[in-house]
């Protein structure tokens, strides 16, 4: 396990201007040096193969906690990959992936692409869904330690992106991946099975829980309906 510290603090200065002291006069508004403090000395305890979702109001830190979470492990030698930086060519999934056809087979269905019809499709073709379960595969391809997500899924109706979180959480601990998340979105504690959920607000307004044995509640986690009605669309 890995204790990551997090101090991150910004100094705003107001650029002073006749209008900008005319606006601060007329308003009563202090134009003084402030320090705005993110994150004090936050210390997280972090082991290789955790579940990590970062959550709360925008504005309020989640992509600057991200990335600096990425840039630490970076710097501790893990190597780390950003799930939505993964580019896609314009040909069949088949075709972009995998050392021959029977390991891009075995890593398209560890994603969850085991639909032969989808084989043969490019990405372009694909809906959100299959072409996040398509990255997941292309992360798992790479080999890398950490992946990293920033708006994780907020483009996906939230059904879909239940069923998206459950099977990266899944993917990723059969990789044994250390994942990281931000979103505004808190619906998918029981589908993403997280070992630490950092919830944000402003200012140095921040909850942490950790969940002991995730791995093992993910495991046992129960089938969904929605997940079931999802295998049934991709074997249509």
């Amino acid at each position: 396990m890995t204790t990551y510290t997090i101090d991150i603090r910004f100094q705003t200065r107001v650029q002073r201007s006749p209008r900008v002291l005319e606006i601060a006069e007329a308003f009563g508004i202090g134009l003084e040096d402030k320090e705005f403090v993110v994150f004090d000395k936050l210390e997280l305890d972090i082991k290789k193969g955790d579940v990590v979702y970062i959550t709360g109001q925008s504005g309020g830190g989640k992509s600057v906690l991200l990335r600096e979470l990425a840039r630490q492990m970076a710097q501790g030698a893990q190597s780390v990959v950003h799930l939505d930086s993964i580019e896609f060519e314009d040909k069949p999934l088949i075709d972009q992936i995998g050392k021959d056809t029977n390991d891009a087979i075995r890593l398209l269905a560890a994603a969850g692409i085991s639909d032969a019809y989808l084989y043969v499709r490019k990405p372009a073709e694909l809906s959100d869904g299959q072409r996040y379960r398509f990255r997941l595969a292309k992360a798992i391809e790479t080999g890398y330690d950490v992946w990293v997500a920033d708006e994780f899924l907020a483009i996906l109706d939230r059904t879909t992106a239940k069923v998206i979180a459950c099977s990266l959480q899944k993917v990723a601990r059969r990789a044994g991946a250390t994942v990281l998340v931000a979103t505004t979105h808190t619906d998918m504690v029981a589908d993403l099975a997280p070992d630490l959920v950092i919830d944000k607000r402003f200012r140095e307004k921040l909850r942490t829980e950790v969940f002991e044995d995730a791995a093992l509640r993910a495991m046992n986690r129960p089938v969904t309906r929605e997940e079931i009605n999802d295998l049934l669309l991709k074997a249509a």
